[in-house]
């Protein structure tokens, strides 16, 4: 008899397994598109144009369909690649995927480079962070690799001094010397394009002052150079890295139709990280 059950139950799994490897097959396909989850803007931008140049079936991608999924903030996209709601994400660098693995356990791990956004300080009142009046309040982002990030660019343009290595693990915690007396003002980075006439400065992340209308080339009152350390990248899940789709993905992504692109709709404001 127990010889039976465990047959019988060999022979029920069958057609579950079955059934998982044809699904897995099928990612990708016109039936089953890749599930990309994106911040909306020039993230969204560039992956339209991946998205383009992976469905021809003689290209990198070898006819691979995307369904872009745009989010308004940094959290809900790893969540959903945890959650298997996408199959991948294009949107974080590796110290923040690193930060949100460790913080929340997610089994993520990054595919590819992609991008490089330099981020800026804006201001709509002064032309450098020399001219801030003291007292006065800078916005900076609230996760703790952007916010430090933006700590570290503020110091090296002369706003304050921080106290042990200038790296994207400094908080404010850590301004050592401040003798303008600057009040920093910790928020969600998609906030902070509309608080930019309620402080004297912001740093913004360059997917979210992309759409807020700010170049920051142009705009930027102190801007982090391009040889920037925080390549965004294409992350999967750690089940998937191997997967076929997955190097696909990639290729179709770090082509020179790509790198063509971002050169001429963004203008050096973003560069390519491959």
């Amino acid at each position: 008899m127990i010889a039976r059950r465990s047959l019988l139950a060999a022979g029920a799994i069958l057609p579950f397994a079955a059934q998982a490897q044809v699904q897995a097959q099928d990612i990708g396909s016109g039936q089953r598109p890749l599930r990309i989850g994106v911040t909306a803007g020039p993230h969204a931008q560039v992956m339209e144009k991946v998205r383009e140049i992976a469905a021809r079936p003689e290209g990198p991608g070898q006819g691979l369909a995307i369904r872009i999924v745009e989010f308004q903030d940094y959290i809900q996209p790893n969540a959903a690649l945890a959650a298997g709601d996408l199959d991948a994400n294009s949107y974080q660098h590796q110290p923040f995927l690193d930060q949100q693995v460790a913080d929340r356990r997610l089994p993520l791990v990054a595919a590819g480079k992609t991008l490089i956004f330099p981020i800026g300080v804006y201001s709509r009142r002064h032309r450098s962070v020399a001219d801030l009046p003291a007292g006065g309040r800078i916005a900076i982002p609230n996760d703790p690799t952007n916010g430090g990030r933006a700590l570290v660019l503020l110091a090296r343009s002369g706003a304050f001094t921080l106290r042990g290595g200038n790296d994207f693990r400094a908080t404010v915690a850590d301004i050592a010397e401040n003798p303008r007396r600057f009040r920093i003002v910790e928020l969600e980075a998609a906030q902070l394009p509309r608080v930019l006439d309620e402080v004297e400065a912001a740093s913004i992340n360059t997917n979210f002052a992309i759409p807020a209308g700010l170049n920051p080339v142009r705009d930027s009152i102190a801007l982090e150079s391009a040889d920037s350390p925080y390549a965004n990248l294409i992350a999967v899940r750690q089940q998937d890295r191997e997967a076929a789709w997955v190097r696909r993905l990639v290729a179709a992504y770090q082509t020179q139709e790509v790198k063509d692109f971002v050169q001429a709709t963004f203008q050096g404001a973003v560069v390519p990280a491959f």
